[in-house]
């Protein structure tokens, strides 16, 4: 078990470092400046030792004396300086290592989560993708710093200065050595479970971030139920639980550092009785024995950070794991795009050919679903509330694939195009309105982000938005809030068919675009829908009449089936599902 463990945190280690090889230069700098600095840290006290001797041996000998005195301080500031050179060296090099790595693999990450499937999204909490971009990259990135700058370092400074101490008295030097394997039996004991607790720390940071998000984005629900308390305790509840794990982890580390203090606060007060016992058997000098604490007092602070080492790897490998859990992932759909087809033209006949599709085994959402569209049609897809026509539409840009039967496209099976070119000629404006924080312009030119103003311009007029656009102080410049804050949501709806619009897509989907929209609203937005869906395949789904009335096919779907297809009148006239649809939800009409 314990092997798997260690190859586990091997291969961990490794793509990790997959990350700093492309830097490996400055990491050798770094590594250089570390090697120079340690050198620096013991050779001051090698100065240090022979000022001593020569203020004790000298202290008669008049000029010459002081001229000895002087060179050997001038050396001790010259190596202070050359420390200081070092120091910045190393911290500058290495954490410029560090940062990129983290760099990179956050660009790697977000580029994966983009590339991942709408499975993905359903079945993992935003919260906690959320937390392993922010929280895990963050703290991966601190415990590289920490674990590259302020551990390597000190192993050169604390192997060097053992060197030293051995130069100048190696008995006292066995009584440290002997009370290292005590530290080290310590430290081991501690490394599982502080593993353990560090990554129960993450989860419940995600826990945390979580219902934060949750319930902050859909602020205006809690508070119309009232349910502000109960949301609180909740966040209260998911708050202690992370509090618990954090110092439950802070415990660990705290019981760490004092026992590692107190094993070595014997070690020195021991080497202090024996150096003492040998300065008066005449076996070491006084000089020698201040030389040698200095460089114990010297090699006392690497030897702590050393023993933090583990903690900082447990960290590292906690938040490495679930950083690399994600991009380990694979989407359900993307494959190897070279080898796919790259639409460059798009007729517009889409065909299901005998679809079933579930997202859940076992729970079929869609059931043999045959249903072609051809070139420039306007089908439209009616029935109750989860029929099954929102996911209807999402495979056809391939959010998600069918489970049996296939999706074409003029002909080619949707797994056989590239995805990117594929969506490249699908215009979508869905049921909830999605704006992104910052201008109107901004927001419109989503479409085509190579737009100038004019057509921003023409699509908003097309979309009857310009208007109220114009009505604000800053027009197409005005800044609009996370998710649209700030607009009415027949603006917003406006906004988002904007965005289509200047797509010019060649397939249009519609999943309700005209239900936030007031009666007026709807008729100026109807109007410039008509324009836009010509001469484009369109996929409808909508409850009103004025939607749906003329489009050339009405397919009725109930539980994941086609009950029936045809035009308006020829389905009222058969008096099946759909007429009954109808007398009970499309009365504005009724003579239609």
């Amino acid at each position: 078990m314990d092997s798997v463990k260690e190859n586990n945190h091997f291969e961990l280690l490794k793509r990790v470092f997959k990350y700093i090889l492309p830097y490996k230069g400055r990491l050798a700098g770094g590594v250089a400046s570390m090697l120079v600095h340690a050198f620096l840290t013991v050779f001051f006290v090698k100065v240090f030792q022979d000022l001593l001797e020569t203020i004790i041996s000298d202290i008669d000998m008049g000029r010459e004396g002081m001229i000895q005195l002087s060179l050997v301080a001038g050396m001790m500031i010259v190596v202070y300086f050359l420390k200081g050179v070092s120091y910045y060296g190393k911290t500058y090099l290495v954490s410029y290592v560090s940062q990129k790595a983290i760099k990179d693999m956050r660009d790697d990450l977000y580029a994966h989560l983009h590339n991942l499937s709408l499975s993905f999204y359903s079945k993992n909490k935003t919260g906690d993708i959320l937390s392993r971009v922010t929280n895990d990259v963050k703290n991966l990135e601190s415990s590289m710093i920490k674990t590259t700058v302020g551990t390597i370092d000190k192993v050169f400074t604390l192997i060097g200065g053992i060197i030293y101490l051995v130069y100048l008295n190696y008995r006292l030097t066995v009584f440290l050595i002997i009370i290292l394997p005590l530290i080290t039996y310590v430290i081991t004991k501690f490394n599982y479970k502080l593993k353990k607790v560090s990554r129960r720390v993450q989860i419940k940071i995600a826990d945390v971030s979580d219902v934060l998000q949750e319930t902050l984005s859909a602020v205006r629900v809690v508070k119309s139920f009232g349910r502000e308390e109960y949301e609180f305790d909740r966040f209260s509840s998911e708050n202690h639980a992370n509090f618990r794990a954090k110092m439950k982890k802070t415990q660990y580390g705290a019981i760490l550092t004092p026992l590692v203090e107190f094993i070595a606060a014997i070690s020195f007060t021991a080497i202090l009785w024996y150096g003492g016992y040998e300065v008066m058997q005449g076996r070491m000098t006084a000089s020698e024995l201040i030389a040698f604490f200095t460089l114990l007092l010297t090699i006392s602070d690497p030897l702590r950070s050393i023993t933090k080492l583990s903690k900082r790897l447990q960290q590292l490998f906690a938040s490495a794991e679930r950083v690399f859990e994600i991009m380990d992932t694979e989407s359900e759909l993307r494959e190897d795009d070279q080898n796919k087809i790259e639409l460059k033209k798009v007729a517009g006949e889409v065909v299901y050919d005998n679809v079933s599709f579930a997202y859940n085994k076992n729970e079929i959402v869609l059931k043999n679903i045959n249903l072609t569209a051809n070139p420039g049609e306007i089908v439209a897809l009616v029935g109750h509330s989860g029929a099954g026509k929102t996911t209807m539409v999402d495979l056809i840009p391939r959010f998600f694939d069918p489970i049996s039967g296939r999706m074409r496209l003029d002909g080619h099976d949707l797994r056989d195009l590239q995805i990117d070119s594929l969506r490249d000629f699908i215009g979508i404006v869905p049921q909830e309105t999605i704006l992104f924080s910052g201008s109107l312009r901004d927001n419109i030119a989503y479409g085509d982000l190579e737009a100038d103003f004019e057509a921003i311009q023409q699509a908003a007029e097309a979309a009857n938005a310009h208007g109220f656009i114009m009505d604000f102080p800053n027009a197409y410049d005005t800044i609009v809030g996370e998710r649209g804050v700030g607009l009415s949501g027949g603006q917003k709806q406006r906004v988002s068919i904007a965005r289509a619009i200047l797509k010019d897509p060649k397939i249009l989907i519609l999943d309700e675009a005209t239900s936030s929209l007031d009666s007026e609203s709807e008729n100026l937005v109807q109007e410039a829908l008509e324009n836009l869906m010509e001469a484009r395949t369109t996929f409808i789904i909508a409850h009103r009449l004025s939607t749906i009335k003329n489009a050339d096919k009405i397919v009725v779907v109930e539980q994941g089936e086609i009950m029936e297809v045809g035009s308006h009148q020829k389905l009222l006239a058969a008096q099946g599902k759909y007429a009954s649809l109808y007398q009970g939800q499309f009365i504005e009409d009724p003579n239609a």
